[in-house]
């Protein structure tokens, strides 16, 4: 039976999903199991697995989905357990490296201004636009990730070569950048051999040879084993030469390539002898019988290494390298016996594929479902190829696949000789000699019980420098039966003597070079810099690829990096397209930016709603969030709407008043149309009280109610008589003692002032307001003390704001909005400009978009509860009090309120501290007038950016108070909510297609 967990928003990198799943499959009970993101891609191998469910189906890419299949549902408590162990050492890693990390390219950049390279290490289907985005910031790209398209491939190695750029890769598993290791990589002894190779362990074994020689590698410079291909025109190849030879350190240039096109092939050689450093080549696939002039061509990879050593070292060159295996077969195995070849390594496979195929004349080599060669029972396989590595670990790192084909192999009566590698350096298994070993001794003495005599031959790829013990890996394959020899080379040589056949190679010559040299075009600096200083690498991927870098002296960023807008491809390609218009864009939002910042909120009045909303005659209520019916609405709103048709009189009793208000006599209308704002049902009637807030930029003004205090209030959807009663009393009495006492101040109340101050002192803004509330009284008490009125009412209204903690919530609203609806003048850009929610769905609106709404379902508060209730308790989030979010401040600046954290269910400073970063990384800037001293005095954050939350999945979090689903009951408690992402999604598209994107 299968089962499935989705962990939502929890990217991991593919390796370390890969070997949770292979300790996963570990666990007594699991018949098998996959842990992978989300990812279109991913959802193909789960299918193709047969571990496909609907929830895995619904994964988004940044979801990490856990899909098992077991007998027993209790084991799943084993899987959940033996997963959070595995993350939580990797946390623990992470946090004991002291690594500096960042989330996003402008903190890369800023981190390390000087970087000079960039490290892919992560899932295909989304490398292309980051190595873009890369290529974009002229720096070079090393991309270990694989499974781009030829397409794309073509497009930016073009790019980055118009650009004086090297693109490395894709599927670049090795490189040597200055002496310092990269990716998948061999410790070499620095040197003056520069090499250009497809990648991976054809690289590595020439290395580790030279090494073995005493000789030292300066550069080795990955290209991807397709750059040779006749679509792809070795573009790094030639640009990696040219940039070799310019190399001063660089003596002695080698190339490396699996079998070329041969138009390619010949435009290579031709640069080749332009350049004026010795050259040593080899194509695998060719067996050379001669040198010329000063390219020396190679038939083995020992031969290369070998050849590169004499040049380096100002010896000639040898007619032959050839040098015998170190051990003999004494007896060749009897006819019909074959050889199989079992390579974590595609280039080593190749090389004994072609010296198979040669001496036993079997027709070449084969490209064919991960083979090598296949003919006449003689195979030889790339376990890294594609096709056994979706959803897996690498060969170099996972034994599983190998030691699978070891026991198939052993019981086949054909196989006389299985060859294999075991390759070392960073990136590969701590121990892979002692992984295969008990697989080897097994298949040995399966053979041996079957009365067959079955041989290994291996080669161990890597340098005493190495992570693994050279010396005991080598032990360990001899005591399993395995006969080791130095090189590939000499390993094939030895399979082949037990088949009875001698390979031999024959004398080359060198010959002269008669043709005219071209001239080589100049090295771009970009290039220049990175192959004469220490690598600066941001490394975006695999956090294991940081250690080698940093241990020999490069410099290293590590970018946490997960898919773009949670790996939605169209998404990704309107960012693209969007990141094209960035400077016009960011240009329109500096200017709502400006607006913002350079707002002049006064409080200037209290008067009755209908006085400054002319929309307000007749039967028109205001609700708060984007435009909702009667029926739409929860039952707090709907309680709200029946208390204020009972305060203005539409209605004596509540079955009245929700006959009038069921019957679609009473109009509905959101507070943002008429430039208000209401707290919870933010229901407003044409006689209560409202605050006027005046931006003394243009005139622009906010409106909103007055905050009634705690317990059974209007905004909760309460509806006594005791709830009526306080709203004529803040309509007849409060209302008319504060706009006198404000006159008296002439133009009002400078807001921003007062928020400044109350920020200090441990206000948000939303949950917490007792500062502002307190600054308010402080500032308002004289002018009311001076008013010609009984002194009764004077203490009676000054009584009121003394005890009502959050009353400059509702001034902080009414100030959000003079302030966005200023800003929102400015009809374009990226910056969200309302925030709001009716019970039902969330509303978004943009600059650019102007009034158009963008809504999805709202999200329930989580949070504290008052004793009694729960989260089932609970009515999804509901009020126009989120505009306080937009202009940056409540759950944007919980840092400013570690008072208040607890109660909204954040936890303690830390993760008050937390969110504010968190919400910094989908704002454009900080504003400066509200200055936040837990921050390190940063301003609140500014300018919520669409592009920002779709790209980065982070959407703004809310403080909240949670009202009860029922009518009448009021709040339950107190908490924070998440907008859903789904409105900035549906933002980012019509402001796309506004633009003139249009995206399939």
């Amino acid at each position: 039976m299968l089962h499935t967990i989705i962990k939502e928003n929890s990217y991991q990198d593919s390796i370390n999903l890969m070997l949770l799943t292979n300790s996963v499959n570990g666990l007594d009970g699991v018949n098998k199991s996959s842990i992978m993101m989300g990812t279109d891609a991913n959802k193909d191998i789960f299918r193709n697995s047969g571990l496909l469910t609907p929830e895995a189906e619904s994964a988004k890419g940044n979801d990490m989905v856990i899909v098992v299949d077991t007998d027993d549902d209790a084991v799943m408590n084993l899987v959940l357990a033996e997963t959070d162990r595995f993350l939580n050492d990797l946390s623990v890693t992470k946090e004991s490296g002291g690594l500096k990390s960042v989330k996003n390219w402008k903190d890369a950049l800023e981190a390390l201004p000087d970087a000079n390279l960039v490290l892919f290490s992560i899932p295909g289907e989304y490398a292309a636009d980051e190595i873009e985005k890369a290529l974009d910031y002229n720096l070079n790209v090393f991309s270990f990730s694989d499974n781009i398209s030829i397409a794309d491939e073509v497009r930016l190695k073009k790019k980055a070569h118009e650009k004086g750029l090297l693109l490395m890769g894709p599927d670049c598993g090795t490189g040597i950048i200055s002496g310092i290791p990269m990716a998948f990589t061999n410790v070499v002894n620095k040197g003056n051999i520069g090499i250009v190779g497809a990648s991976g362990t054809g690289i590595q074994e020439v290395t580790a040879m030279i090494d073995k020689l005493g000789g030292g590698v300066v550069h080795a410079i990955g290209t991807g084993g397709r750059d040779l291909s006749d679509k792809v025109g070795a573009i790094t190849v030639k640009d990696a030469i040219v940039g070799l030879e310019h190399h001063d350190a660089t003596e002695v240039i080698v190339v490396i390539s699996k079998p070329p096109a041969p138009q390619v092939r010949n435009e290579v050689v031709q640069l080749l002898h332009d350049v004026s450093k010795p050259v040593v080549a080899i194509f695998l696939g060719e067996k050379p019988d001669h040198h010329e002039g000063s390219v020396y061509l190679a038939h083995t990879l020992e031969e290369t290494a070998r050849i590169a050593v004499d040049l380096a070292n100002g010896q000639s060159v040898k007619s032959n390298y050839y040098e015998p295996a170190a051990h003999h077969v004494e007896n060749p195995l009897p006819a019909g016996k074959t050889v199989k070849g079992l390579y974590s390594g595609g280039t080593l496979a190749a090389e004994a594929g072609m010296l198979i195929s040669e001496s036993l004349e079997l027709g070449g080599l084969v490209k064919e479902e991960g083979f090598i060669l296949k003919s006449h029972g003689f195979e030889v396989m790339d376990l890294g190829d594609d096709i056994y590595t979706q959803g897996k670990p690498h060969p170099m790192m996972d034994p599983e696949v190998r030691m699978n084909k070891i026991k198939e192999y052993s019981v086949d009566p054909s196989t006389g000789v299985i060859l294999l590698d075991c390759v070392l350096g960073y990136g590969s298994h701590p121990d892979m000699a002692q992984a295969l070993a008990p697989a080897i001794k097994e298949a040995i003495a399966v053979a041996k019980a079957d009365g067959r005599d079955l041989h290994f031959v291996g080669t161990v790829v890597g340098t005493k420098q190495d992570p693994q013990d050279f010396n005991q890996a080598v032990a360990t394959l001899e005591e399993a039966g395995v006969i080791v020899e130095e090189s590939n080379a000499k390993a094939v040589q030895l399979a082949l003597k037990f088949m009875g056949k001698e390979l031999v190679e024959a004398d080359k010559q060198v010959i002269p070079y008669s043709k005219e040299k071209n001239p080589l075009p100049a090295l771009s600096s970009a290039v220049d810099e990175m192959l004469n200083t220490m690598p600066r690498v941001i490394n975006v991927g695999l956090e294991s690829f940081n250690e080698p870098i940093i241990k020999y002296g490069g410099q290293s960023l590590q970018f946490n990096w997960k898919p773009v807008a949670g790996g939605n491809k169209k998404l990704i390609k309107i960012l693209n397209a969007l990141r094209k218009k960035e400077e016009e864009i960011n240009a329109s939002n500096e200017k709502v930016i400006d607006r913002i910042k350079n707002s002049q909120p006064f409080l200037v009045d209290v008067v009755s709603a209908k006085s400054v909303i002319p929309e307000l005659n007749g039967k028109v209520l205001l609700h708060a969030g984007p435009p909702i019916t009667w029926d739409e609405m929860t039952g707090p709103m709907q309680g709200s709407c029946i208390g204020a048709s009972l305060f203005e009189g539409w209605a004596s009793t509540e079955e009245e008043a929700r006959k009038q208000l069921e019957s679609g006599e009473v109009t509905f209308m959101p507070c943002h149309h008429v430039h208000a704002v209401g707290p919870m049902g933010g229901i407003t009637s044409a006689n209560m009280a409202v605050l006027v807030v005046e931006n003394k930029v243009d005139g622009t003004v906010g409106y909103c109610t007055m905050n009634e205090g705690i317990g059974k209030v209007l905004r909760f959807g309460a509806y006594s008589q005791e709830v009526v009663d306080r709203l004529h009393w803040m309509a007849n009495v409060l209302g008319p003692v504060l706009s006198q006492a404000i006159k008296l101040k002439g133009d009002g109340i400078n807001l921003n002032v007062m928020i400044a101050k109350a920020i200090t002192m441990g206000d948000e803004f939303h949950q917490r307001n007792i500062a502002g509330s307190l600054v308010f009284l402080k500032e308002i008490s004289p002018s009311i003390v001076k008013l010609d009125i009984e002194d009764s009412t004077k203490e009676e209204v000054i009584q009121f704001l003394a005890d009502t903690d959050q009353f400059f919530l509702n001034i902080m609203m009414a100030t959000s909005k003079a302030i966005m609806d200023h800003a929102r003048k400015i009809e374009s850009g990226t910056v969200v400009t309302t925030l709001t929610r009716n019970g039902k769905n969330f509303g978004v609106r943009i600059s650019g978009m102007g009034d158009q709404w963008f809504t999805a379902p709202v999200n329930t508060p989580k949070g504290l509860y008052f004793t009694g209730y729960s989260e089932e308790d609970g009515n999804p989030d509901i009020g126009d009090s989120a505009i306080t979010e937009t202009v940056g401040v409540g759950g944007m600046a919980m840092v400013a309120a570690p008072g208040v954290t607890r109660f909204v269910g954040a936890g303690g400073f830390e993760d008050a501290l937390r969110v504010s970063n968190e919400m910094a990384e989908i704002s454009i800037s900080h504003n400066p007038n509200w200055s936040i001293p837990t921050w390190d005095f940063k301003g609140t954050c500014l300018g919520i950016d669409i592009r920002k939350v779709v790209e980065t999945g982070i959407t703004p979090i809310i403080n909240t108070g949670i009202a009860h689903k029922k009518a009448g009951v009021g709040q339950i408690g107190a908490g924070t909510v998440r907008a859903p992402l789904a409105c900035f999604e549906k933002a980012l598209e019509a402001y796309a297609e506004k633009l003139g994107i249009t995206v399939e």
